[in-house]
């Protein structure tokens, strides 16, 4: 084997010797059953969960969901080499801590707003004196960020938690990804998600930068999957809705 290859990367032999691929997931990609503490995966983490194994066979070890609190916290845990991989939107500041993989799949981020609310798209929430509930760290508040010019953020760690400002009248809209949203509005009667997106998430595998022949044999894989229409049949479910293969 050459050092040009994939395999010839000292970190990725030693991730096959540990047996195992950790595969990382955060709020809200997953839900913890109650009685037993095992992780069931959530619109991107649904797709984390049927894709890492394939990665897996691939590397000849076994997969290990890990579930962590926040978008941060996991780009803190590949950082530290806690875990090794995670579905992650491809977001600017992500992109100088961490590598990518190609875009796997894609979705919209979207406003949801309040029974009774006149807004109809992301420029009318745009205005002084509104205030927009966001994720802390997600992609869906970094992307927001950089289009908002006038409307305010009050920002909370977890998605539930930003609902409830949303709920409890803190905020005019939440801001998040479409298929969350469309869980949260069957919890809020009266609630609608607007038709118009203001940006999209496009998610890759990433990695801790570094790692060159782990990053090759990724991209070859991100590839092949797509190509094979996987991909496409597994956002066909309707586990992953309004989501799309990236282009």
């Amino acid at each position: 084997m050459t050092q040009s290859e994939p395999g010839a990367d000292p970190r990725l032999a030693a991730l096959v010797r540990s047996g195992k691929l950790r595969t990382a997931l955060f709020l809200p990609q997953y839900e913890t059953d109650a009685a037993t503490g095992a992780l069931k995966g959530l619109g991107t983490g649904y797709a984390a969960e049927q894709i890492a194994p394939l990665l897996a066979a691939r590397l000849g070890v076994a997969v290990e969901m890990l579930g962590y609190p926040t978008p941060p916290s996991v780009v803190a845990a590949l950082k530290a080499g806690d875990c090794d991989i995670a579905f992650l939107g491809i977001e600017p500041s992500r992109v100088a801590a961490l590598d990518f993989s190609p875009p796997v799949f894609e979705f919209d981020y979207a406003f949801l707003v309040p029974p009774g609310s006149t807004l109809r798209s992301p420029a009318e929430a745009d205005k002084p004196g509104i205030a927009i509930a966001i994720v802390e760290g997600h992609a869906s508040a970094l992307a927001l960020a950089k289009v908002l010019k006038h409307a305010g953020m009050i920002g909370a760690r977890m998605p539930d938690a930003a609902f409830e400002i949303l709920r409890a009248g803190k905020a005019q809209a939440l801001a998040c990804p479409r298929d969350v949203l469309l869980d949260y509005a069957a919890k809020l009667p009266g609630a609608r998600v607007l038709d118009e997106a203001y940006g999209a998430n496009r998610v890759g595998i990433a990695i801790r930068q570094g790692q060159p022949g782990f990053l090759a044999l990724i991209g070859d894989f991100v590839a092949a999957i797509k190509a094979s229409g996987f991909v496409g049949r597994l956002i066909a479910s309707p586990h992953l809705r309004g989501f799309r293969v990236a282009t």
